[in-house]
């Protein structure tokens, strides 16, 4: 891969800082309620959400492009969930993409399945984590 863009971020664990290089995000962190923390700050699962979601509405960008298709009205919300599996600990993730009565039915699950295949964070999971794709 030819890097175009090299994002850095510095943190010391689930109770401490995420800051990056640029300043831009400087976050407290802390474990969430539901793992027994006192979730006085943003965890490692919220931040993955955030970015899956965001890379994966700008893929759909790109993607209805290419499909001739408007997608201005599209929003996506990812579901990051955290439990034990056989080695451990493991990830699990819900993608729910929201679609305009415009790109209903099999236009729209066509757009979203393209979709997938295209997002860099859809390829750095697969085969890695489970992705459940709802359409709605």
């Amino acid at each position: 891969m030819d890097a175009l863009y090299t994002a850095v971020a510095t943190a010391n664990g689930r109770e401490g800082r995420a800051v990056s290089s640029d300043g831009q995000i400087d976050l407290a962190l802390a474990m969430p309620p539901a793992l027994g923390g006192n979730g006085a700050g943003t965890n490692p699962e919220q931040l993955f959400a955030a970015g899956y979601a965001a890379c994966f509405a700008s893929a759909m960008s790109n993607v209805g492009r290419q499909m001739k298709l408007d997608t201005k009205d599209v929003s996506v919300t990812a579901e990051v969930s955290i439990g034990k599996d056989d080695t451990g600990f493991g990830l699990a993730v819900v993608m729910r993409v929201e679609l305009p009565d415009t790109l209903a039915g099999e236009t729209g699950r066509q757009l979203v399945e393209a979709t997938h295949q295209f997002c860099p964070y859809s390829k750095a999971t697969r085969g890695n984590i489970d992705v459940e794709l709802v359409v709605e």
